[in-house]
């Protein structure tokens, strides 16, 4: 790819980028959040059409221009979406198979796909009956589910955005060795992801893209973490976790004796006897291996359990509470950003004035009427005090960079700050730089005496932000862990 340059109304996202992979080669491609990685992608995978920009594109060094994803997997490109393209209530086999179905006078071979999208599952070492549903599959498999589904097509160039953003350290292992297993069979692959520790472990070669532009290109081996932050952000990150030290108040938030049953599986707990108090001014992390219970301890406090609360207490400010409900939490002062901003965190179709303002409507209400104005000017000061960046208010949040939304996300409960914040993997998805910038925003929040509940699956993160962290496995609190002090080491042997 060769002086690509793309354009949006009022903005230029790509501004003459150069970008070149070899065959058998995994080529990282970072930056940060609107740096123009995507933009690049979507222009090699067809999704903006060979008229939509300028610059060229060679592939075997002939000229290729694509006008449709189809011309771009005719010649064997492939790209996977962190949303993932599968469709949930069909099995796994013809999700792999999805338009591209075995068959004979209109009749689909069963058999065959089944038996061929065994095949390729266990090739890989991917433990999955392939006629089960994606939807009672677990997101790491389905990312697993959707890479075959690429591979199937016999893709010469493969576009990873993202790939362990949902999976667990297992399957992260098991996808790198796919991916070593296809660079010895000469597949091409680029590799977009914040995590750079991966980014330096896995990959050949590493561009960085800044504002639309290419920074710098560089092979793996004459590059250090610190090198790659300085290119994407233009600047020295000399403090990644800027801890701040607080004296605590009171206690704020009580669980006690919390337990939550499945409501498939009788008899099993998904929380089981769960206790702990949050300080105001304090961050209480929560680590724990996927599927520990992180997720389902934060959407239960705030009223939207995954199974049936079977016992237990919440106390906020020593008054107890009966919470059955997200606007029963809310009313107590409770507020919760979940891991998917896209699907439970914000509305995408909708401006980032009404995203903002929605939780809290009615502070620009009287007798039934929003005063417009009030609404704008109060979305217009959250905008500005977190930096958040957007052409204009009206713009909707589908058009935003990761960083942003999940600021926007954040916003929406900063106008009326709550007592207790619960932030479910408050970062994932976002670059360095935007998560030094909630990591501040935390702190700010801790200044003000919110009590804030944090899990991460990011261990680096939680030892450096958290005051305490409590270690979760099979629902069961099995570690507590004062901060600084503790160590990586300290929280896997209680989480394993």
């Amino acid at each position: 790819m060769h002086s690509i340059s793309k354009d949006f109304p009022g903005v230029r996202a790509l501004d003459k980028v150069d970008f070149h992979i070899q065959a058998g080669e995994i080529h990282a491609l970072v930056g940060e959040n609107g740096a123009g990685k995507s933009t690049l992608m979507k222009i090699l995978c067809g999704i903006y059409p060979y008229e939509e920009f300028s610059g060229d594109i060679k592939i075997n060094g002939r000229d290729a221009g694509f006008f449709s994803i189809r011309d771009a997997e005719k010649a064997g490109i492939s790209i996977i979406h962190q949303d993932l393209a599968l469709v949930k209530y069909l099995t796994a086999a013809e999700n792999i198979f999805l338009g591209d179905e075995p068959g004979h006078m209109g009749f689909i071979d069963w058999d065959f796909m089944f038996g061929s999208a065994q095949k390729l599952v266990d090739e890989f070492g991917i433990d999955l009956d392939v006629r089960t549903e994606i939807n009672k599959i677990g997101i790491g498999k389905q990312q697993l589910v959707e890479i075959v589904k690429a591979l199937r097509k016999k893709s010469r160039i493969l576009v990873l955005d993202e790939p362990t953003a949902a999976l667990s350290e297992q399957e992260t292992r098991l996808l790198f060795s796919i991916m070593a297993e296809l660079r010895k069979k000469g597949t091409s692959m680029v590799y977009i992801s914040h995590k750079l520790d991966e980014v330096l472990a896995i990959s050949d070669r590493v561009t960085v893209l800044r504002d639309g532009k290419t920074i710098s290109s560089d092979n793996v081996s004459n590059l250090t973490r610190e090198k790659i932050i300085k290119d994407m952000v233009g600047r020295e990150l000399k403090d990644m976790y800027p801890r701040i030290s607080f004296k605590t108040g009171n206690p704020m938030l009580f669980v006690e004796n919390f337990s939550v049953e499945d409501i498939e599986i009788k008899g099993r707990k998904i929380l089981d006897n769960i206790s702990f108090q949050v300080n105001e001014g304090e961050v209480l992390g929560i680590s724990g291996l996927m599927g520990a219970g992180r997720s389902e301890l934060l959407f239960s406090i705030f009223g939207s359990s995954p199974g049936r609360i079977v016992d237990g207490n919440i106390y906020i400010n020593g008054s107890r509470l009966d919470i059955h409900s997200p606007l029963d939490a809310v009313r107590a002062g409770l507020a919760l950003v979940t891991e998917d901003r896209k699907n439970s965190g914000l509305v995408m179709g909708l401006p980032v004035l009404q995203n903002i303002s929605m939780v809290h409507l009615d502070r620009f209400c009287y007798m039934g009427f929003i005063n417009e104005a009030l609404e704008y000017n109060r979305c217009s000061d959250m905008v500005k005090q977190l930096n958040i960046r957007a052409p204009s208010l009206y713009v909707e949040v589908e058009n935003l960079s990761g960083g942003n939304q999940q600021k926007v996300a954040l916003g929406k409960w900063l106008l009326k700050p709550p007592k207790v914040f619960l932030l479910d993997e408050p970062t994932r998805g976002i670059d360095v730089g935007a998560k030094v910038e909630i990591y501040k925003l935390i702190n700010e929040l801790k200044r003000q005496g919110t009590a804030i509940l944090m899990a991460s699956s990011e261990l680096p993160e939680i030892l450096g932000i958290a005051d305490r962290i409590i270690v979760l496995r099979e629902g069961k609190i099995t570690g507590e862990f004062h901060c600084p002090g503790a160590t990586q080491e300290q929280i896997m042997e209680a989480a394993a």
